[in-house]
């Protein structure tokens, strides 16, 4: 065929790319935004919390987005982590396990509409060997196409950088339980022999000013996870790691509102009714106000505390709705 009278085919590939929501550009310059952000920004300790890390895929451009997304994250997105000196941290031990193994990586296409994000958490100490305390530059990279040793330098997209700055590991205090800093002060928090009315009140002035070391300060986390019998089952059947676990995931939950919605709540003000306790039990009955619109919704908690090694720490609540005035 004479080349010249040839049909020019190139408009109608373009047509068809752009019809099925395709785009031949890297994914940066085709309107599509990658970022990330503290899923829980909070005071970080060296060997202690999880660092969780909300990944963000944004549409902006007019197609259709799709990209593949392991069941193992550690296929799909990558984090350089960096000191201030621009010293490169090392993978962890955990990451460089799963991407040694010969296996097969699963995963499912994820599609994002023009305007739309879609997101996922993951814990940035299972993709950096964090041992040491100090300052970092956090940037994650993810793998559309999945991750692949051969050209994992070249296929990501980068995203956002963050700060991260991580304290020396706390300090155990005389009864085991790790010392906390004061946000505010930077004076390690310390239990203190107060009557159960006083850690209530203690613990709610702490939720007005969200400050929430002070807040989880005379909360028993172990307890109140054991409250519901689903969950008490699988901390008993966990191991002393996995039950540090369980109990940090369930802090973060509790912070987020996930679960126990009620406990989270910021009360305008509230008053004492009355305290009861004998030696090792007791129950402070409070009266708290919420401003919900504009209106102010009255709830009455009742705080279940436990007094051991001489300290009184809650252990479990009740709620009771009174309506609004």
């Amino acid at each position: 065929m004479n080349r010249k009278n040839a049909p020019d085919f190139r408009p109608l590939m373009l047509v068809l790319l752009v019809f099925c929501g395709v785009s031949l550009l890297p994914a940066a310059e085709a309107g599509i935004d990658f970022s990330i952000r503290y899923f829980d920004k909070r005071v970080y300790y060296l060997e202690q919390d999880p660092i969780f890390i909300q990944v963000t895929i944004t549409n902006n451009s007019p197609y259709t987005y799709r990209f593949k997304l392991a069941d193992e994250r550690a296929f799909s997105v990558d984090f350089d982590v960096r000191t201030n000196s621009n010293r490169v941290v090392e993978a962890a031990d955990i990451l460089v396990r799963k991407r040694s193994q010969s296996q097969q990586v699963y995963f499912r296409e994820v599609s994002v509409e023009p305007g739309e994000s879609f997101s996922f958490v993951e814990d940035l100490k299972n993709y950096a060997a964090l041992t040491q305390s100090g300052t970092y530059v956090v940037q994650a990279k993810i793998y559309p196409e999945l991750y692949h040793t051969i050209r994992s330098d070249s296929s990501g997209v980068l995203s956002n950088r963050l700060s991260l700055t991580i304290r020396p590991a706390l300090i155990p205090g005389p009864d085991g339980i790790p010392l906390e800093l004061d946000v505010e002060t930077n004076a390690i928090l310390v239990r203190e022999k107060l009557p159960p009315d006083e850690v209530v009140r203690y613990l709610l002035t702490a939720r007005q000013k969200s400050q929430w070391e002070k807040f989880f300060l005379y909360l028993d986390l172990e307890a109140m996870l054991s409250r519901d019998a689903y969950r008490r089952r699988q901390y008993n059947a966990e191991s002393e790691e996995g039950r540090q676990r369980m109990i940090a995931r369930y802090r973060l939950d509790l912070r987020n509102s996930v679960i126990d919605g009620d406990i989270s709540l910021i009360p305008m003000n509230f008053t004492i009714e009355r305290t009861v306790h004998n030696g090792q039990t007791g129950t402070v009955t409070v009266l708290e106000y919420f401003r919900v619109g504009s209106y102010t919704e009255k709830k009455r908690y009742t705080w279940y505390l436990e007094k051991r090694d001489e300290i009184w720490t809650i252990v479990d609540y009740s709620v009771v709705n009174l309506g609004t005035e």
